[in-house]
């Protein structure tokens, strides 16, 4: 199988991971060039993406794709950031869109698939991947969405809104500024619900990206799920928490098409952790792995039906922070639940992933060293615990999803599932709950925000030592990896990139 991708951005999480998603089921992943693709705060050149995309439409034979996944932020903004930064007029950002039905009628065989993303309002003053005013204003312009949407809440119900709208925290043009930038986006979120119910686009998600309860995002998807009930086929329409992961999940969905359904079970050490809700995010975490399995083209198994595969879930705590410039506690009782929940799906034989979302920012360091100690870390088919709750559970379970397709197709790479599951491994539990953590502060400033050259080659020294030492303590005797590359995509500490191979 052949499937071209459009990803949100050019960093290895929606890149490499997409890529490296379609290899463990013996696929091909066709990516934009790179000259097309989006660089940090720079978008995309979408005029020669769009090329691509119509040279991709008019191919035949063998070099033909299959299936086309797009994330639709890259298709008219340019990416994710850029979605949030750029001034394109709602009319261009529109005409963009509608290159999708150009595509399917050149190549109506083509099936495609789209993701669209509910832009996010960071609680945060950080403007590294904002526009420039919110280091003044980024908390207020958050505060500001939690109660617009309680007054949504009030004209709805008939209530009173549950706080005042701070609309005088935030200046009317920096105001003005962001609001009509959701508001093209709210748009361009409306006409791929439109494009969906069309039948352009066979598959359509709405991810909500770095949310909470009550937000400008979480608001809009009210709105956006009455255009779901109103329209036919948009019972059909994904709508949940994520943003990065999204293009390896679709790229799993992609290749489960071509076999059928796999059947999921969900597991949890601990009674009500699957009641709670991840930070950023807005939803309950039994729904965001029901949402992400089904996103996979899966479906969670009937009480006493046999399941395919297992999905074991950290259940998160909120209360304890996260990993990024912090070091949160464990805790014993939860990580031995976690331990044993891990342990009895392997038993079964079925093929089990992990989702660490415990933390935020990076993966529960005694429960992932805890698993290599009991022999039970490398006989999982996937893990994740990068960054929210949303991002490590569809990394997960889209590696998961390809292996079951590629075993049933017969065109498998246990190799190539080796490395993603050690690439998640040295990435969200030895960088980024351990040696992130501990560079911080003098390495990286305590700061977010890119460094400069030789702070970069000396930072990323240092991680590659680290990391190769913590792959050594975790392999078997008979299994021989080499970490060969480390890069910072975006010259800071938030992401790496980590290329593994077989000696």
């Amino acid at each position: 199988m052949r499937i071209a991708l459009v990803p949100l951005d050019e960093r290895p999480v929606n890149v490499d991971l997409p890529r490296q998603v379609a290899a463990i089921a013996g696929a091909e992943l066709l990516l934009p060039p790179e000259e097309a693709m989006p660089d940090f705060r720079t978008p995309a050149d979408v005029r020669a993406l769009h090329g691509w995309l119509r040279d991709l439409a008019t191919t035949a034979g063998p070099e033909q794709a299959d299936r086309l996944v797009v994330c639709v932020d890259t298709l008219v903004h340019g990416g994710i950031i850029p979605a949030r930064i750029t001034t394109d007029s709602t009319t261009a950002a529109l005409q963009r869109l509608d290159l999708l039905r150009e595509i399917a009628t050149i190549a109506p065989e083509l099936r495609i698939t789209a993701a669209s993303l509910i832009m996010r309002a960071s609680d945060s003053y950080s403007a590294v991947e904002e526009p420039e005013y919110w280091s003044r204003y980024g908390r207020e312009l958050h505060a500001l969405g939690a109660a617009l949407h309680h007054e949504l809440e009030a004209d709805v119900t008939g209530g009173e809104a549950a706080a005042g709208t701070p609309a005088t925290a935030v200046p009317d043009d920096v105001r003005s500024d962001f609001e009509r930038r959701r508001l093209r986006n709210h748009a361009i979120n409306l006409a791929a619900l439109a494009l969906h119910e069309e039948g352009i686009v066979e598959t359509l998600t709405v991810t909500a990206d770095d949310t909470a309860p009550y937000s400008a995002g979480s608001a809009e998807q009210v709105w956006l799920r009455h255009w779901a009930r109103a329209l036919p086929r948009g019972r059909d329409v994904l709508m949940y928490p994520g943003a990065d992961e999204v293009g390896a999940v679709l790229v799993a969905r992609a290749l489960a098409s071509g076999v059928g359904v796999p059947v999921w079970r969900i597991a949890c050490g601990e009674a009500d952790g699957l009641a709670r809700v991840p930070n950023f995010e807005n939803a309950p975490l039994i729904d965001s792995l029901t949402r992400q399995i089904v996103a996979s083209g899966g479906r969670v198994a009937e009480d006493g039906e046999h399941a395919d595969m297992v999905v074991v879930a950290h259940a998160p705590d909120p209360a304890r922070g996260d990993f990024f410039g912090s070091r949160p506690a464990s805790d014993a009782v939860a990580t031995e639940a976690t331990v044993e929940a891990v342990r009895a799906a392997l038993d079964t034989g079925a093929i089990v992933a992990l989702a660490d979302v415990r933390f935020s920012n990076g993966g529960d360091p005694e429960l992932v060293d805890r698993l290599a100690d009991e022999g039970l870390l490398l006989r999982l088919a996937s893990y994740g615990g990068w960054n929210t709750a949303g991002n490590s559970i569809g990394g997960a379970v889209a590696q998961a999803t390809a292996l079951w397709a590629g075993r049933a197709l017969g065109t498998a790479d246990e190799a190539a599932l080796r490395a993603a599951l050690l690439t998640r491994i040295l990435d969200d539990r030895a960088y980024q709950s351990g040696t992130r953590l501990a560079m911080h502060g003098a390495e990286f400033g305590g700061s977010i925000g890119p460094v400069d050259p030789v702070a970069e080659a000396a930072a990323i020294a240092r991680i590659t030592r680290e990391l190769r030492a913590y792959l050594e303590r975790i392999l078997p005797a008979d299994e021989s990896w080499s970490l060969d590359a480390v890069t910072l995509p975006w010259h800071r500490s938030f992401e790496i990139g980590v290329e593994v191979n077989a000696r």
